[in-house]
């Protein structure tokens, strides 16, 4: 009975250092954290730094998570345990479970224990044959070195973030097909090409209450000037946020060939919030290039269940139902999610951010444009035929008619009065009338170069 209580007290501090199970129990609330590439860890905070945070899972596995691998509102959570565990640590020694040597009370614990398994080999010994007793130190060394592994293993930082597929090109084709009247489209190894005019078939400018005095006239978005879809888009590990990037350019194509920018207009401010946006969605620019901010849902009503645009990373956006159908699943952050088969989507919705939050996939930026008003690299320009004009405070659009494919009348109140801009071209030749509240008619014109 001696000699089995004499192994017991050798044997239990070192399953006590190395226990396994963690620190919480069953049913215990843990935290889900929520990562970048759309995937989440649950854990509690253990201790961390400025570069990453080791959590506890519920069976005491530890993980180590790089900050910049969080969501933005998790960074924040993280930054502020990280804070308050300095603060109370803040006169003890940096200590780190990847690196047990900077514990400054591990090095006395493992003396200690070698110590105390010495002194009980050594009464095994005299108690008992030393037949017994070098097998009894044996499993004691291999006990020890077992409790130090287990206190100090950490998993893989983060999952790894797998590559999409190449897009198919029928795919791609089965998403414009309902639009080439207006557009075409050709494909290499890289890029899905589409070539527009920039004039969608549905009506425009109408229910616009901030204006500032643009018209829709054809853009030159075709030859070299294309649009370019990438074929093999590319996981970003930290997608960027069109709250901060992306202030200029589009950031996605609709299928009509209609460019699609941030849902937040040059100046930061939601496009759509403050009435620049018309019925559908869409408004000029300054070189009187139509496009939309919000998103194209009205496109559904002809594309179904098929995708309504492609973002520049080359993911597809759907509407507001799933491609099989159903209700539309929750989105990340990013504003979309992973569907049938892992490959990642966007959608469409009435609330901001509208279509896209964050790119999920990698794009390029043009290093002339630094953020936010920095913008992916390829897209197609627009051509400036006339300088740009002023917002118009308290005009409201109220009609726009299509005269002739070449010809359009745009019909506005300001202060009670009924105003017009009546504007046609012939090849490169743009003639503007405008007819103020009171009848009184001016003619500009200009040669798009």
């Amino acid at each position: 009975m001696k000699k089995l209580a004499l192994i017991f007290f050798l044997i239990a501090p070192v399953i006590l250092q190395g226990h396994a199970g963690g620190h919480y129990a069953a049913g215990d609330l843990m935290k889900v954290w929520h990562l970048v590439n759309g995937q989440t860890i649950q854990g509690n905070f253990s201790f961390g730094d400025n570069q990453a945070i080791i959590l506890e899972k519920s069976r005491g596995e530890k993980v180590r998570i790089p900050l910049q691998m969080l969501l933005r509102n998790d960074q924040k959570i993280a930054k502020i345990k990280v804070s308050r565990y300095q603060g109370i640590h803040e006169n003890e020694i940096p200590f780190s479970p990847e690196h047990p040597k900077n514990n400054p009370y591990m090095l006395p614990q493992w003396i200690a224990l070698l110590l105390l398994g010495l002194g009980c080999v050594r009464l095994l010994r005299k108690s008992t044959k030393s037949i017994i007793a070098v097998p009894a130190g044996m499993t004691y060394v291999c006990l020890l070195i077992w409790a130090c592994k287990t206190e100090t293993a950490i998993t893989p930082s983060v999952p790894s973030v797998s590559t999409p597929a190449k897009t198919n090109i029928s795919f791609l084709d089965s998403a414009f097909n309902p639009y080439k009247k207006t557009i075409s489209t050709n494909y290499d190894d890289t890029y899905y090409y589409v070539n527009s005019n920039g004039m969608p078939e549905h009506n425009m400018m109408v229910g616009i209450t901030s204006w500032q005095q643009q018209v829709p006239i054809p853009q030159p978005y075709s030859g070299t000037n294309h649009w370019s879809i990438p074929l093999k888009p590319v996981y970003e590990a930290s997608p960027l946020s069109t709250k901060s990037n992306f202030m200029k350019g589009a950031v996605a194509l609709a299928v009509n060939g209609i460019p699609i920018f941030n849902a937040l207009n040059n100046r930061g401010e939601d496009s759509y919030a403050i009435g620049e946006l018309d019925q559908w969605g869409g408004h000029c620019g300054r070189a009187d290039d139509y496009h939309y901010h919000a998103a194209p849902l009205h496109l559904s009503n002809s594309s179904g269940l098929k995708p309504i645009a492609f973002a520049l990373d080359g993911f597809a956006v759907y509407g507001t139902k799933e491609p099989d159908g159903t209700a539309m699943k929750t989105l990340d952050t990013n504003h979309g999610h992973e569907g049938t088969g892992g490959v990642y989507h966007y959608h469409g919705t009435m609330d901001y951010p509208y279509v896209i939050g964050s790119m999920r996939g990698k794009v390029s930026t043009d290093p002339a444009t630094p953020a936010p008003e920095n913008q992916i690299l390829p897209q197609a320009f627009t051509n400036v035929v006339r300088p740009a004009l002023t917002a118009l405070k308290g005009a409201s659009i109220t009609n726009f008619e299509t005269i002739s494919p070449t010809s359009y009348l745009l019909t506005y109140t300001l202060n009670a009065k009924k105003y017009t801009v009546k504007y046609s071209w012939v090849n490169n030749n743009y003639t503007f009338v405008f007819t103020d509240g009171d009848g009184k008619q001016t003619t500009e014109t200009y040669v798009r170069k």
